[in-house]
């Protein structure tokens, strides 16, 4: 187990365990996956090529948290991860954490979660949806900074047009992706 901290705990014991976020770095056919819990739920899927940059960003977005590398804690998360990348058919069915958003991520990030395996929104639609008729821009930015790949399938959000645009993790993983979803 590896520990990393953020910050240095000024409260006791109890108040640090609730500020920690356990993680595990994994393999998936789209490259290294980084699981990450609160004592909420998945707080992070993070997808990548280097597990030092994954942990890396996994700090960046959670300053001032304590970051506990435990991969046995997390190899059933990490299983369901590499299996739904694999299989996007079976469900992600993981209790998700999604209090470190806005309330307006928070919004996106849930209509987000109603778009079927297979299907595709923009960001024009997507942000009609929430009553932002002008608001295309604010939903990519909300799509930007999703911290939970796969969980909260930012990955079906497409330009205008239908071609695909910017996705945190890289245009050719966001392509593979929807590749095996149409595959259902």
């Amino acid at each position: 187990m590896n520990l990393i901290e953020t910050h240095v705990p000024t409260a006791s014991n109890a108040a640090a365990a609730l500020d920690a976020i356990t993680y595990a770095i994994g393999q998936s056919a789209i490259g290294n996956i980084l699981a990450a819990r609160s004592r909420i739920g998945v707080c992070a899927i993070l997808i990548g090529s280097n597990a030092e940059i994954l942990a890396q960003d996994l700090a960046s977005r959670f300053p001032g948290r304590i970051l506990i590398e435990d991969e046995p804690a997390l190899s059933d998360d990490l299983a369901a991860i590499a299996r739904f990348v694999e299989t996007p058919s079976a469900d992600l069915d993981l209790p998700l954490d999604v209090s470190h958003g806005t309330p307006f991520q928070q919004r996106v990030w849930g209509v987000l979660r109603t778009i079927p395996r297979g299907a595709t929104i923009t960001y024009t639609a997507l942000a009609q949806r929430l009553g932002q008729s002008n608001g295309a821009r604010a939903v990519a930015t909300a799509c930007a900074a999703n911290a939970i790949a796969l969980g909260i399938p930012c990955h079906r959000v497409v330009r205008a047009d239908g071609t695909l645009s910017g996705y945190r993790w890289g245009i050719e993983r966001k392509r593979a992706l929807l590749d095996r979803e149409a595959q259902i």
